[in-house]
């Protein structure tokens, strides 16, 4: 943005400089017109020529100057304002330290073959952008004095979304120029993307996959005409959906780590064949059948960029049995165990699934099946890694039966009371829709616990 700023200090101080040149051909103290004759007579008419002589504008090399300080004494001697002096310095250090994180800085970005970024290179980026920034704002402070951020660049646009890092070895040597062109065109691919999403949203519908995909083509184009072939796949590499989508699915594999060549071969045999998919649309057979087909290229261009080895270890991750066992592994130290661990999960799983269904057993007798089956599971996995068996669970409290007491005549409230040694109200309560007043024979009643002691409940008459 520097050429910006220069060409506005340009245009004000040629502006001033006219102003004065005006002013002084209009009182005549400096400058005036001269008139030239010729020296022999002739016999036409006088021809005269006039010579408008002006004071030389300065070109900016006269004022740039590798030295700083020496640039802000020129700037000051052709009366820039104190400002945007201020403006300019902090502009072109930011430039400058720009370039050197760029050069300096291993971004997450550039290990664009990681699902998960590595903990050691952000930690080692985090100390070296902080010693950057300390550079920076002391060399800063040393130009324009303690409290040039007072006045950091107020009169310059500053970003209103975050920019795309292009750094490294490839992205990092591009112009200026051309990392403004690629900034600006992925800010108007998304204001784009999100206006269509706007309006289809608020059409109640969905976006269609093939016009997004045309939005994203479009961008991807309009980037290519900027870069060679080497710097759109590495451009590619870390911002296409293609590349994000591969990441995800190794995130969610968790345990599959890919090499930069193997990462870079799965993207080189498939986006083309998703941007065919997205491509494709429609619900007719045909359709289907063509997404079906490409899907299964996808699957067996993976299978060729992997190798038969690490294949199957893909391909096993995806299912999230196979995962919790080769976790299990890991963290008993014992990969080898894995297979077992796998077994024992689908049985386990078929297992839970056989008690889910089956329609005889009530609900708190599935609960009680579920945990033994569960603790089996617990136990197998401890013996298949070498690992102790856990402790026995504490036995399951058994809840007492329900009582019941079928009443004969000339039984009342006060008699089963006594009889069971509860409160009336404890059997009112146990009993909400009898009347306990009148009690018929043959009505079954509940007779909740006894508040009495169990002595004096054996000592009751009729027990």
């Amino acid at each position: 943005m520097r050429w910006r700023v220069i060409a506005g200090v340009l245009f004000v101080v040629n502006l001033l400089l006219a102003v004065a040149l005006l002013k002084d051909a209009g009182s005549g103290s400096r400058y005036r017109h001269a008139t030239l004759t010729s020296p022999a007579p002739s016999p036409g008419p006088t021809e005269r020529t006039n010579i408008l002589l002006r004071k030389q504008l300065f070109t900016w090399s006269e004022v740039e100057s590798p030295d700083y300080p020496t640039y802000i004494a020129n700037l000051r001697d052709i009366g820039c304002p104190e400002q945007t002096i201020r403006d300019i310095i902090i502009a072109d250090v930011n430039t400058l330290f720009a370039r050197r994180r760029s050069a300096e800085l291993t971004s997450p970005e550039q290990q664009w073959w990681r699902s998960v970024p590595d903990t050691n290179l952000l930690q080692v980026a985090l100390l070296k952008i902080r010693e950057l920034e300390t550079e920076r704002r002391n060399l800063l402070t040393s130009l324009l004095g303690l409290n040039w951020e007072v006045g950091d660049l107020v009169n310059l646009p500053r970003p209103s979304r975050p920019a795309l890092v292009l750094d490294g070895p490839l992205l990092g040597s591009l112009s200026p120029d051309v990392k403004q062109t690629i900034q600006v065109i992925n800010a108007q691919f998304q204001d784009k993307l999100q206006a269509y999403l706007d309006s289809r949203r608020a059409q109640g519908r969905d976006a269609d996959p093939a016009e997004v995909a045309r939005f994203r083509q479009q961008t991807r184009d309009e980037i290519a005409r900027l870069l060679s072939p080497p710097q759109l796949e590495e451009f590619l590499l870390r911002y296409s959906q293609q590349a994000d989508q591969i990441r995800s699915h190794l995130a969610e594999l968790k345990y599959l780590e890919l090499s930069p060549e193997e990462f870079r071969s799965v993207f080189r045999a498939t986006d083309t064949i998703a941007q065919q998919i997205l491509s494709t649309t429609g619900s007719d057979p045909n359709s289907q059948a063509a997404r079906r087909a490409l899907a299964d290229q996808a699957e067996n261009a993976v299978r060729i960029a992997l190798g038969a080895k690490k294949y199957e270890l893909y391909k096993s991750l995806e299912d999230p049995l196979y995962r919790d066992a080769y976790s299990r592994a890991l963290a008993a130290g014992s990969p080898e165990s894995v297979r077992t661990l796998y077994e024992i999960n689908l049985a386990t799983q078929a297992e839970q699934e056989r008690i889910k269904a089956d329609k005889t057993l009530t609900a708190s007798q599935k609960e009680i099946e579920l945990k033994t089956i569960d603790l089996t599971q617990t136990k197998a996995n401890a013996q298949v890694t070498g690992q102790e068996l856990p402790p026995e669970p504490p036995p399951v409290p058994q809840t007492p039966p329900r009582r019941t007491h079928m009443s004969q005549p000339g039984d009342t409230a006060v008699v089963l009371s006594m009889l069971y040694g509860v409160p009336m109200s404890a059997l009112r309560a146990a009993n909400p829709n009898m009347d306990l007043s009148r009690i018929p024979p043959g009505t079954q009643l509940i007779i909740p616990r006894s508040t009495l002691p169990p002595v004096l409940q054996q000592n009751m008459p009729g027990r």
